[in-house]
């Protein structure tokens, strides 16, 4: 195996989903580096179809306050179908371990709804991050094309900012105010929000940042036909 491989095994696994961020903002020219990187993702006939918006400063710190909001009062506007329960067998288990892991570090009983609670609205805060950049994407067919086009691009939004020294945390429950979204930011309806990524730097200190999942062993995902 050589260096460049060597450094991009290393990179990919040193990726993770941190919960804990620093206030620190990055710059825009930090942020605009790691979306040209992301721009060099593939796409299905080469048609780029991630539209990106980034909340930032005060505007971030009012949208937090909203989805909070909105959450309270029940008003979820998803664009896309997603419950937890539909995970069957394998995909369910996993699912569990990381909860548990996450909010065992962070010290909270399943039995304690109020702190659980808070935990939870940790994600309608960013966890923090001072940036958060929201996946859109137009309407196309059955738009399960689309959708993977705008995955690979995030992945590679994910990475780049794991090689400059930053991190992210890719987060469905973002995808559950689409319609909030898309008027706090005045985006057209005929544009689907998938999901979201609060980004900046992570803070290293913090218990739940120091959560590890586990990967399957590739033979309980990969087949190979000779």
């Amino acid at each position: 195996m050589n260096n460049k491989h060597q450094s991009f095994s290393a990179l990919v696994k040193s990726r993770h989903s941190p919960r804990d961020f620093l206030s620190d903002p990055l710059s825009k020219k930090q942020i605009e580096t790691v979306l040209h990187d992301a721009q060099h993702a593939p796409s299905n006939c080469n048609t780029q179809p991630w539209v990106v918006h980034i909340v930032s400063g005060e505007k971030k710190q009012k949208l937090s306050e909203i989805l909070i909001d909105k959450y309270r009062k029940d008003e979820l506007t998803l664009d896309f179908s997603f419950d937890v329960n539909e995970f069957h067998g394998v995909y369910a288990e996993r699912r569990f371990e990381q909860g548990k892991a996450y909010y065992e570090a962070l010290g909270i009983s399943r039995y304690d709804e109020e702190r659980r609670t808070k935990g939870f609205l940790r994600n309608l805060e960013f966890f923090g991050a001072p940036h958060v950049a929201f996946m859109f994407m137009p309407t196309v067919g059955d738009n399960v094309r689309v959708a993977s086009d705008v995955g690979m691009y995030a992945q590679n939004f994910l990475l780049s900012l794991t090689a400059h020294g930053y991190a992210g945390i890719p987060q469905t429950i973002l995808g559950f105010f689409a319609q909030t979204v898309r008027d706090y930011l005045s985006i057209p309806d005929n544009y689907k929000l998938l999901f979201g990524i609060s980004f900046g730097y992570e803070n290293v200190d913090a218990v739940s940042n120091k959560i590890r999942m586990g990967r399957a062993n590739i033979a309980e995902c990969v087949t190979f036909h000779e």
